[in-house]
C-alpha cells in the first residue's frame, strides 16, 4: 500500500469539493478561510537519534555479553554497525517514530508550523483580519485551526476547539472530507456573522494548500 502523503490524501473529487465549499462560504463574507494538509509539522531529528542509539546500544550489550563475555571491542562495532540502520527503520515506521516523542514537543511543533504557514501563506494580509488557516498535519495526527485577530476578537477558543473536534472525529471515522467541509461552512457562518461580504471583496488566498 503506498504511502499516505498530503498530495493524495484526499480523492480529486474530494479536492474539488473542498475547494468549490470554501469558495461558496467566501462569497457570503469578507474573511478567507484556507484548509491546509502537510506530510508533517517539523521532522524531529531528535526522535531518530536518541531512539537508534537506545536501540543500539540495547542490542551491542545484549549480543556483546552472549558472544563476547561482555567485552568493550565486541560492543563498540556492533553498536556502530547497527547504530544507522535503526535510525532509518526509525524514520520509516511513523508509528515508532511518534511514540518516541513527547506530546508536548508535538504540540509545540503543530501550532509552529501553523504560524509559519500562516503569515507565509499571507493570511495575516487580508482587510480586515479576518483569515483562518486550518491545519491538519498527518504524522503527528494533530488538527490546529488559527485565526487572525480580527475574527479572534468576536469567536472565543473553544469554538475553534470544537472545529478542530469535528475534524478529528470526521477522521477516525473515515470521513474526514465531510468534516472538513463542515468545519469550514461553520467557520463561514462564524465569518458571516460579523463580517459580511463587501462589493468589492476578492479571492485572496488558495481555496486547499497540500503538501
Amino acid at each position: 500500500m503506498p504511502k499516505l502523503t498530503a498530495k493524495t490524501f484526499f480523492s480529486e473529487d474530494e479536492k474539488q469539493r473542498i475547494e468549490a465549499t470554501v469558495q461558496a462560504v467566501e462569497a457570503r463574507t469578507s474573511g478567507e478561510i484556507v484548509p491546509m494538509i502537510v506530510d508533517e509539522s517539523y521532522d524531529y531529528p531528535r526522535a531518530e537519534i536518541i531512539g537508534a542509539g537506545f536501540f543500539s546500544l540495547a542490542a551491542a550489550v545484549t549480543l556483546s555479553w552472549a558472544f563476547g563475555g561482555s567485552s568493550v571491542w565486541i560492543f563498540l562495532p556492533i553498536f556502530l554497525i547497527l547504530y544507522f540502520p535503526f535510525k532509518c527503520l526509525i524514520r520509516a515506521l511513523p508509528g515508532l517514530k511518534r511514540k518516541l516523542i513527547q506530546p508536548d514537543e508535538i504540540t509545540a511543533e503543530v501550532e509552529e508550523k501553523a504560524l509559519v504557514s500562516f503569515i507565509e501563506q499571507g493570511l495575516h494580509h487580508t482587510r480586515d483580519k479576518t483569515g483562518i488557516l486550518i491545519l491538519i498535519s498527518l504524522f503527528e495526527h494533530r488538527v490546529y485551526v488559527l485565526a487572525d485577530q480580527g475574527i479572534n476578537d468576536h469567536v472565543q477558543k473553544q469554538t475553534w476547539d470544537e472545529i478542530v473536534h469535528l475534524i478529528t472525529d470526521g477522521i477516525h471515522a473515515g470521513q474526514t472530507c465531510d468534516a472538513l467541509c463542515t468545519a469550514v461552512t461553520r467557520c463561514g457562518e462564524l465569518l458571516e456573522q460579523h463580517f459580511p461580504v463587501k462589493h468589492d471583496d476578492t479571492d485572496e488566498l488558495p481555496n486547499l494548500i497540500l503538501g
